[in-house]
């Protein structure tokens, strides 16, 4: 059977299924397509690895040249309505004998053999398209991480209060893309039973405290309130309290510490 065409070997170093079985057969056998085929899996595999972070530049002519001379291909590639006009099929030329009749000579096209020039030229364009459709996978993957980073603006070492010598504890606000603000707490202590443990921000004087919410197991994360200001409220504290309906303070402290800002 014939080679593999350029845009499916693309696809298929893309992952897709889209070879049949005698076509997966071929491909098992043919030197060629399998060379192409790895070729365009080191393209998929370059373009994916290119998406880390910045400003995506399109790259100048010089790069596509470099393609096309590693390739053989020459300058055709880079104008793709020109690649027919100069590959016309040569004349062959006419005998040296009289007796030849020049027109029937002349008449006859030589071989096609700008059939393999433009398989290639098919070959570097599917390459580009390739790179293309990874990058475009490659920089929506990154805008969502980017949209959905968050960024660190202040951390506590939460250290014990007498009653529970062994706790420790750590708390860092992160600033979302969209300005909320939340607290990441863990806390490592002994579990106490019929008791559980809640997240305040609390004042420097101690005077006034909000309560962020329960803590179930070693770490939570929580939203700070709209219109808090964290340079007010700057001591972060987790504490034990009984099961007995009483929102207030227990007065009970396991862990506190105070926020410094990055």
């Amino acid at each position: 059977m014939s080679h593999l065409e350029p845009e499916q070997l693309a696809l298929l170093a893309m992952g897709e299924p889209v070879a049949s079985d005698a076509e997966a057969d071929h491909l098992a056998e043919c030197a060629v397509c399998a060379d192409e085929l790895a070729l365009f899996r080191h393209t998929a595999i370059v373009g994916r690895s290119a998406i880390d972070a910045g400003e995506l530049e399109t790259p100048p002519d010089v790069v596509w040249s470099r393609i096309s001379e590693e390739l053989g291909l020459g300058a055709h590639v880079l104008v793709a309505d020109r690649v027919d006009e100069q590959h016309e099929p040569e004349r062959a030329p006419a005998p040296a004998t009289a007796s030849a009749p020049t027109a029937d000579v002349a008449a006859v096209p030589a071989p096609a053999r700008h059939a393999e020039p433009r398989r290639r030229s098919r070959l570097v364009w599917a390459l580009a398209a390739a790179l293309v459709v990874v990058a475009g996978v490659g920089v929506g993957s990154w805008a969502l991480l980017q949209r959905n980073a968050s960024t660190e603006i202040a951390q506590a070492e939460l250290n014990p209060f007498p009653d529970h010598p062994d706790a420790v504890g750590a708390a860092v606000v992160e600033e979302e893309r969209d300005g909320e603000l939340l607290v990441r707490v863990t806390v490592d202590s002994a579990a106490t039973p019929d008791t559980y443990r809640e997240v305040w921000l609390i004042n420097s004087d101690a005077t006034a405290l909000i309560s962020l919410g329960v803590l179930d197991g070693t770490e939570g994360t929580f939203p700070i309130p709209s219109g808090v200001d964290l340079r007010d409220y700057v001591l972060v504290d987790v504490s034990q309290e009984p099961i007995d309906g009483d929102p207030q303070h227990s007065g009970d402290s396991i862990v506190r510490g105070e926020l410094s800002f990055v």
